[in-house]
């Protein structure tokens, strides 16, 4: 049941909590595909690498179409449960199945096994996209304060940073534990326990936000979807926060998709996956509390620029990895984890502090329209990080392969994954610190907190 308006400290510990831990769902979707499947299948399916490239992008294009839906689904729900509850349920219900069916290793292999893939891979991110697009709608309801929604956000980050670590960690072990870089059955393991991991977050945060506050706009906006989607555009907040996200979502999609071939032909050992991915995660376990303070004290855009900063120079001094070595690497990697730490917690706190500005102007209900699109475009941007790398590979020669006869690169296809891991996505982050800019929402914009009860 939605409770009444309340005040900076009505968001209860549990309430917290509860919240958090669905961020292990948008964690471990986001990283274990990002992390495996273009090399599930260019080197278990032996799906050429372009053509993988397009299977992980095809289902974000769909986002385009089925996010926005939601998110107006989402605002126009009635429900003693709240308007975004009940479809974390439902995306609790469907996305552990489809999830597992996209690794579960189909006995096929090139052009139909891409289309399987495909096809599974589509349902799992409608599936995501049920619990996703209402989820990351809920901190905006939750409290009225500009500083508490970074505060509050900063559990849902450290959840993430748990989650990312987990899986970054767990599912290429659970892959390799079966011997070199693992085997379908070995793929097919893992699917099975990061859908349990996926089942029981997403439950747990339907569970968790029972008693979740529900502040500002508490009618939904009956205009047409698109309508709403035009009023968003014409947010200047919203879209350069939006813009500038994409660019940061892009080069993490890319340097995830690298990161395996980054381990196993510029380390030379496929099991660095693990932890290269935990140098970059670990530190959102660490920095949350610095990042909250950060924020207070440069504002939240003068933080993100920061965050940005040190994202990007560690990407590029990680091009000098081939001189200096693997500790090199991981060292460099810790600096990119520190500013993706600052990176994800402050551009979900900007967005909440969008959406409760629109509340207030319009008086009406449509964070899930503006999260729905948000997530929508974000997700599909993002995505073209694994094509760019799959095309970049293509353009380098890498030769795909089955598991059982593996093959030796050419040293252009191996420079290849150096770019890709390191100057690519390091050219893009920066891009995006100057998109930061251009943002121009100050606590001054911001409508004050309510009244407590």
């Amino acid at each position: 049941m939605i409770t009444p308006a309340i005040g900076v400290q009505g968001v209860s510990r549990g309430v917290r909590l509860g919240y958090g831990v669905g961020s292990f769902c948008t964690a471990t979707f986001v990283a274990v595909p990002g992390l495996l499947l273009l090399y599930y299948m260019t080197n278990f399916l032996a799906v050429p690498a372009w053509l993988a490239g397009v299977v992980v992008a095809a289902p974000k294009v769909w986002d385009l179409a089925i996010n926005p839906l939601v998110g107006r689904w989402s605002d126009r729900t009635t429900s003693r449960l709240g308007p975004r509850r009940p479809w974390l349920l439902a995306g609790a219900c469907t996305l552990p199945v489809a999830f597992f069916l996209v690794f579960a290793g189909p006995p096929v292999t090139g052009l139909p096994a891409a289309l399987y893939v495909g096809a599974c891979f589509m349902a799992a991110a409608t599936a995501y996209a049920l619990f996703e697009v209402p989820y990351k709608a809920m901190p905006a309801e939750m409290t009225s304060d500009y500083h508490e929604r970074t505060s509050l956000l900063q559990w849902r980050l450290v959840f993430i940073g748990a989650a990312t670590v987990i899986s970054g960690i767990l599912a290429p072990a659970i892959v390799n534990s079966q011997g070199g870089g693992g085997t379908l059955g070995s793929y097919r393991l893992m699917a099975a326990v990061i859908a349990a991991v996926l089942f029981a977050s997403m439950l747990g945060s339907f569970f968790g936000t029972a008693r979740a506050p529900m502040t500002g706009a508490p009618e939904p906006d009956s205009g047409r979807l698109r309508d709403q989607i035009a009023a968003a555009r014409t947010n200047p907040a919203f879209v350069w926060l939006l813009a500038l996200s994409c660019a940061q979502m892009m080069a993490v999609s890319m340097m995830l998709a690298a990161a395996p071939y980054f381990a196993a032909y510029t380390l030379g050992d496929p099991k660095a996956t693990s932890t290269l991915f935990a140098a970059i995660v670990g530190p959102m376990l660490l920095t949350m509390p610095l990042w909250v303070r950060l924020a207070r004290r440069f504002d939240k855009r003068g933080a993100m620029i920061l965050a940005g900063l040190l994202f990007g120079a560690g990407t590029m001094g990680a091009l000098a990895t081939p001189v200096f070595g693997a500790w090199y690497a991981h060292l460099m990697l810790f600096v990119v984890g520190l500013g993706f730490a600052g990176v994800q917690l402050l551009q979900f706190s900007m967005l909440a502090d969008v959406i409760a500005v629109d509340a207030v102007a319009t008086g009406k209900r449509r964070a899930g329209v503006f999260t729905g699109l948000w997530t929508a475009i974000e997700s599909g941007v993002s995505s073209f990080g694994a094509l760019l790398f799959g095309g970049l590979l293509s353009l380098g020669g890498f030769v795909e392969s089955e598991a059982s006869r593996p093959v030796q690169q050419p040293d252009s296809a191996v420079t290849a994954v150096l770019v890709g891991q390191t100057a690519a996505p390091a050219l893009i982050i920066l891009l995006a610190v100057l998109m930061t800019l251009k943002y121009r929402l100050t606590p001054a914009d911001v409508p004050p907190p309510a009244a407590s009860a």
